[in-house]
């Protein structure tokens, strides 16, 4: 029977896999869980892949070379996430393995995340909501309309694209600066990076996470930013200099920032930021909604499926690497 190794510990299984994924592929084979919190350490994780013909693996899970390398069995490993950048897919490719990824199912609740954030950044709501908790009754202060704002979008992929014409429809101005796609959209204005950054009420960083991009957002970035302008990002931390973002709050170039990653472990903000009152953070739950997750784990189970069927899926990254698939006869019973 095919054996089929899912990575997720038991709180990743409940937050970012679900009953209806797991039950599905539990169906296709005799499935491996992880029984303990934590990270898997590189023995373990080559321990259990060794008898192993597919691995389902969590965003957080690295899967290096030396697992490709001793996996005999291994025929493929399937990412529930977009994410691979710790997946050696060279090492992968060299030894005859596929590697897949599941789609983008996150955008609309990143979306959702995005405008939440802007209307409390304009409005104070979480202040409010924290002087009442705290058996208080908060002064009111006035807010701010989001139509007529500019929203500056950097990066325009699924989630830029899922935003915009929801921004425009709410009188927002919308302003994109992405070098590798031409912006054809209801009035959204493709604008180089410095007048997106001058001209913008809000800033919302959705940049691929790359050598490129690596602290996009630095100090000269965040003083070219209006003082009443808003900083938010739920892309990757790795996009911010976060000590300049820092700086930037409490010297006062910016009013605030709405964080849902950060450099902190498994991509969170740093406790430095997030305990900031002009910072609203959150634990990189944007994309965490129950339509998300079963929209992606549910792709790993069809991935799986494909892969049984002896069908290299659309998700593939190394189509053309899969010489065990094609190899070896594959039986699911």
């Amino acid at each position: 029977m095919t054996r089929i190794l899912l990575t997720h510990t038991p709180s990743a299984r409940n937050n970012w896999y679900g009953e209806k994924a797991l039950k599905g592929l539990a169906g296709l084979g005799e499935l491996s869980l992880k029984e303990h919190e934590g990270a898997w350490t590189c023995d373990d994780l080559l321990s259990a892949a060794k008898s192993c013909d597919i691995i389902v693996a969590d965003r957080a899970t690295p899967i290096p070379a030396p697992v490709f390398e001793r996996a005999d069995k291994l025929l493929a490993v399937v990412r529930c996430a977009m994410d691979v950048r710790n997946i050696d897919i060279a090492a992968a490719s060299s030894s005859g393995v596929v590697v897949t990824r599941a789609g983008p199912g996150f955008s609309l609740s990143v979306s959702e995340w995005i405008i939440g954030q802007m209307v409390n950044l304009a409005r104070h709501i979480p202040d409010y909501i924290l002087a009442y908790r705290d058996g208080r009754v908060p002064e009111p202060v006035m807010g701010q309309q989001l139509s007529g704002k500019t929203a500056g979008i950097i990066g325009f992929g699924h989630i830029g694209k899922t935003l915009a014409p929801v921004l425009e429809s709410m009188g927002l101005r919308v302003l994109v600066n992405d070098p590798y796609v031409s912006v054809e959209m209801g009035s959204v204005e493709q604008v180089d990076f410095d007048d997106l950054l001058q001209q913008s009420d809000f800033v919302i960083c959705l940049a691929v996470s790359n050598k490129e991009t690596a602290g996009l957002m630095d100090a000269s970035a965040f003083e070219r930013m209006r003082n009443s302008a808003y900083f938010i990002n739920p892309s990757r931390g790795e996009l911010v200099d976060e000590e300049a973002l820092e700086h930037a709050l409490q010297s006062g170039l910016l009013a605030g920032a709405a964080l849902d990653v950060g450099k902190d472990h498994d991509n969170y903000p740093p406790l430095a930021l997030a305990q900031r009152s002009d910072v609203i953070a959150t634990p990189h739950i944007g994309g965490m909604s129950p339509e998300a997750v079963d929209y992606q784990a549910l792709q790993t189970v069809e991935q799986v499926r494909s892969i049984l069927d002896g069908v290299v899926p659309d998700g593939a990254l190394n189509p053309d690497a899969a010489s065990r698939m094609a190899s070896l006869g594959i039986k699911t019973r």
